[in-house]
């Protein structure tokens, strides 16, 4: 057993111990946390016909608005009297998968009625206008090579010793001595010290033989108390302070020359803030498919660092190969949807009777196999593939249709991640045909974009239905794709 004077001491030292630690300063049990960043950020679409530097027609469309740490719809937030996201003045930058192409200057905003549009499809809610702009040029480098390399201290043997150089061979600093000449070249030319026309500079005011000669140098002289003659002297703090005052109280303050009113401006075309209607034509309804132009748009109260979302093929041989299981995938996904939306087939006829009997001679015939149809062709294939996160699997997205018209005329859309076997595996599928857009809308890719200033971006899918159209946010991790925002729907 423990002696008992021995655990008193311990108890002893326990409880000094338990005092220390409860006497410790709290600087030292915490640590600084920073503040969480503030992200604004709007999202919109950009639709334009003709040529994307002077277009034809052209319309902003908001989407979405990140704000507070939540999705707010960017067409009715805050309208005083206009939508936050779509005011006068913001700068939108259109970015494709990530990468920034141009800027959108918005100039105004419209709200525009189905009612009051002629009836034109998709003329319903908030429009914003503006113009766009290139992004400028990098400036080049005015440096350029230098063709002579420069010699160090003077030590290089092919420098010509005819030419004037700075040399650090000089004498000892503050000896008034000149350097020494290197071995092989002339000295310098100096006049004789002995040159008795020779003229020189005495310090005024010295005594003896000195004063004598300062006064007078070679055949002219000045005398030293002429009254006219200009002399040199250095203004003191007092004078220059009394001139100041005696210049300021003459002169009278005028304004700028830019506060001129009617002053000319050189502004090259017309400046942004004077543009009108006229100036920006608005795009109205649904142009066809081959004329109309879709990109996302990105405005943020923060300059961030752009992140490219694209992700290019190894080879064509990958291309190749991923397109040829999302055609696998897509045309299995077509033959569910038929199956399940084909009509009611009528009762097939009875064969004809066979003029066979029983007891007959003739020669049955071989029933011929009919050969399977051909598979049927996809149109207008497209198959996009991107790096939606930093190191995330890659994720590719295809849209085809058929041929044909009304119910024979189907859309399909597929998004696939790769999985660890290198599979793509389906994460979200849409199918529908022409005549059955109000029940299910066709899916189209509009391009991946980071909605929340997060580097991970999310898929952004216009749905259109026969009249109207809504645009929704897919997030799509791990092989499966949620809808994170839907906006309202625009008829």
């Amino acid at each position: 057993m423990m002696p008992d004077r021995l655990q008193c001491g311990l108890r002893t030292l326990a409880g000094i111990a338990g005092m220390a630690l409860a006497c410790a300063p709290l600087s030292a049990q915490t640590h600084k946390v920073a503040a969480p960043q503030v992200v604004v950020r709007a999202v919109g679409v950009y639709e334009w016909t003709g040529d994307m530097a002077k277009p034809t027609a052209s319309r902003l469309i908001p989407i979405s608005l990140y704000i507070n740490g939540r999705f707010e719809d960017a067409a009715v937030y805050k309208p005083r009297p206009m939508p936050f996201a779509i005011e006068t003045g913001n700068v939108y930058q259109l970015m494709k998968a990530g990468n920034v192409v141009g800027n959108l200057d918005l100039v105004f905003a419209r709200h525009l009625v189905a009612a009051e549009t002629n009836g034109s499809a998709y003329d319903d809610g908030w429009f914003g206008y503006g113009k766009f702009v290139p992004p400028s040029a990098a400036k080049k480098s005015n440096l350029k090579p230098v063709k002579n390399l420069a010699a160090i201290n003077a030590v290089d043997v092919d420098i010509d010793n005819d030419k004037p150089h700075f040399s650090s061979r000089s004498a000892a600093p503050g000896s008034g001595g000149a350097a020494k000449p290197t071995a092989g070249s002339a000295p310098a030319d100096s006049p004789p010290a002995d040159d008795p026309d020779r003229p020189t500079l005495h310090r005024s005011g010295s005594s003896g033989s000195g004063s004598d000669t300062s006064a007078s140098t070679n055949s002219g002289s000045t005398p030293a108390d002429d009254p006219d003659r200009p002399t040199l002297r250095r203004r003191s703090a007092a004078d220059s302070s009394q001139a100041s005052r005696a210049s300021n109280d003459n002169v009278t303050p005028v304004g700028s020359l830019n506060d001129d009113p009617n002053r000319p401006k050189l502004v090259r075309g017309k400046p942004t803030g004077s543009l009108n209607e006229s100036d920006l034509p608005r795009l109205v309804g649904l142009p066809g498919e081959q004329d109309l132009h879709q990109i996302v748009a990105v405005s943020d109260a923060v300059d961030r660092q752009p992140h490219d979302f694209d992700r290019a093929w190894d080879d064509e041989a990958e291309h190749q190969a991923i397109l040829g299981k999302m055609q696998a995938a897509a045309r299995d996904l077509l033959k569910t949807y038929e199956a399940a939306n084909a009509s009611q087939a009528a009762a097939p006829t009875p064969p004809p009777p066979s003029s066979h009997t029983a007891n007959s001679k003739l020669r049955r015939g071989v029933a011929k196999e009919t050969p399977p149809p051909p598979p049927e062709a996809l149109l207008e294939e497209q198959l996009t593939g991107y790096t939606l996160s930093y190191g995330g699997a890659a994720t590719f997205v295809y849209h085809a249709h058929t041929d044909g018209l009304g119910a024979q005329q189907r859309f399909v859309t597929l998004v696939a991640q790769v999985d660890t076997q290198g599979e793509p595996q389906v994460a979200l599928k849409n199918v529908t045909d022409a005549a059955h857009l109000d029940r299910t809308p066709r899916m189209r890719l509009v391009d991946a974009v980071d909605a929340e200033a997060s580097n991970r971006a999310s898929l952004l899918f216009e749905l259109r239905a026969q009249n109207s159209r809504q645009f929704a946010l897919y997030r799509v991790i791990g092989g499966r794709a949620d809808q994170i925002f839907l906006t309202g729907s625009t008829q």
